[in-house]
């Protein structure tokens, strides 16, 4: 497993309530949760070549990613449901679910890591049908990274007129936040604004979302509990919230970052992934 999330810097001193509910930051629907996969008997795969094939097909990309390397797909689209049924088995649910939906397109996109770390199910959907069915393998899905790029706006837009009632710090945070994006570089350590430590208003924070926008990424891992991931229109600008299990926010925070360290699976995740999962092969080639 990953560390808990990398340094948080304070921006001034004071203290958050502890009683803010998910009223201004809904937690995604449509996500289900880990289920450990149930294997199926080495004679359900006897004579499923295509079984067979695209999960040796997963077992080689992840030897490329273990070592650092790009990852890549594995289409299952056109795959017969038996062979479906068998892969959906093994791939069982992990601890992420992401959803990329745009309002103004009839394409949502569902994502759901498998329980390999690393090892993604890409579900795309039109007007509710299926279209596309995909295994990527990797850190974390590349849509995921090139939304959020398609998402960025170049030209920020400041706020005109007087502030909204009760919007006390959130205008200088916006500031903070801005420099920082401006100043990021491929590589730089996160740059984490943690709003739970600072004197702001839940009017500040809807300022803030407001001022920072809000993209068409929107990530669920359960690694720390419940953790919301999304993406800003500000390039490489994140919102990233944890919630204990009663749905309070107990970290609310901004990372400037290429992608949150907590959305992605680490190497040695992936290394694990690739020696669990050969060893499922082993177990099924015994048919």
């Amino acid at each position: 497993m990953k560390a808990f999330p990398i340094p948080v810097v304070a921006l001034g001193p004071g203290t958050q309530t502890e009683d803010e509910s998910l009223d201004y930051l809904p937690m995604p629907k449509d996500m289900d949760t880990y289920r450990a996969p149930m294997l199926p008997e080495p004679e359900e795969i006897a004579g499923r070549v295509a079984t067979r094939d695209a999960l040796t097909r997963v077992l080689a990309l992840l030897d490329l990613a273990a070592d650092g390397a790009a990852g890549g797909q594995v289409s299952l689209w056109g795959l017969p449901p038996e062979d479906l049924m068998l892969i959906n088995q093994v791939m069982g649910e992990g601890e992420a679910s992401a959803i990329v939906r745009d309002e103004r397109s009839p394409l949502e996109v569902r994502i759901q890591e498998s329980v390999f770390a690393g090892v993604w199910r890409l579900m795309t959907f039109k007007e509710g049908a299926l279209i596309d069915d995909t295994i990527e393998v990797g850190p974390v899905p590349t849509l995921l990274r090139d939304v959020a790029v398609e998402d960025a706006e170049r030209v920020y837009k400041p706020w005109n007129g007087p502030l909204p009632p009760n919007v006390q710090n959130a205008p200088l945070l916006v500031e903070e936040i801005r420099d920082q994006v401006a100043r990021w570089q491929p590589g730089q350590t996160s740059h984490v604004v943690n709003l739970t430590l600072l004197p702001v208003t839940p009017e500040d924070i809807g300022f803030l979302d407001h001022q920072l926008g809000t993209g068409r990424v929107l990530l669920l891992s359960r690694g720390y509990g419940n953790c919301r991931i999304s993406n800003t229109r500000l390039p490489h600008c994140w919102r990233v919230v944890y919630y204990n299990s009663m749905d309070k926010v107990i970290l609310n925070t901004v990372e400037v970052v290429d992608m949150p360290e907590v959305a992605m699976a680490a190497p040695e995740d992936l290394r694990d992934s690739h020696e669990r999962l050969n060893d499922v092969l082993g177990y099924l080639e015994s048919a």
